[in-house]
């Protein structure tokens, strides 16, 4: 019988990766930094997802530098522009603030306009190094499956909740999709290709939405 296959990132030898004093430093900074923040249009706390982003940063195989990078990626972009990314580097070095900076597509509020950020950052992950690029596809990887998720719960209805509305937001994960794709393919560009082209699919078939599917139940 032949041994099965282990997933890229999945170490097979040697001792567990450990995470120090500086992880739960970043878990801890986040947390406060994006407390009382929700999830797009739901009650989750945002961590939830800076959490989930760190946990396939981790099982793709990155170190500890990318895992907090992964925490706080949004940090910048959300809780106070460049001088927060001062702060990142000050309190976990330059390599962090790199990748957070990476991630950033707006260091302002109002934000600027949402099609102009997003050509803008897409131009931007075309040179991005490969530390940037990976949390950033974990990321992106993050969010389609959540919108999947919500999608086959709410149906089209989850459009509103998004700037770029139905056809931009698909737009803008089929272009991250195959920007991400110019890249040998590894744990999360696979599935984020693989999410990607189910959340086209679903769309397509414009689903019933599972709260009317119990609602005719009942």
């Amino acid at each position: 019988m032949k041994p099965k296959r282990r997933s890229k990132g999945v170490s097979l030898k040697g001792k567990p990766r450990r995470l120090g004093p500086r992880f739960r430093r970043g878990f801890l900074f986040a947390e406060e930094k994006h407390r009382g923040q929700p999830r797009k249009s739901s009650t989750i706390p945002y961590i939830a997802h800076l959490m989930g982003v760190a946990s396939l940063v981790l099982e793709a195989g990155g170190d500890e530098d990318l895992a907090i990078a992964a925490l706080l990626h949004d940090v910048v972009e959300d809780c106070g522009g460049r001088d927060m990314l001062k702060e990142v580097r000050r309190r976990f070095g330059s390599r962090v603030a790199r990748i957070v900076d990476g991630c950033t597509d707006a260091y302002t509020l109002p934000k600027p306009p949402w099609r102009e950020r997003k050509e803008n950052y897409i131009t931007h992950l075309r040179n991005a190094d490969k530390d940037t690029r990976l949390v950033s596809a974990a990321d992106k990887l993050n969010n389609v499956r959540s919108i999947i998720s919500d999608y086959r719960e709410i149906g089209e209805f989850v459009w509103s909740r998004f700037s770029g509305g139905r056809e931009g937001t698909l737009w803008y994960y089929r272009t991250l999709r195959d920007e991400f794709l110019r890249d040998k393919r590894d744990r999360i560009t696979r599935e984020l290709e693989i999410s990607v082209n189910e959340l086209e699919s679903l769309a397509a078939m414009k689903i019933i939405p599972a709260q009317k599917i119990r609602m005719v139940e009942a």
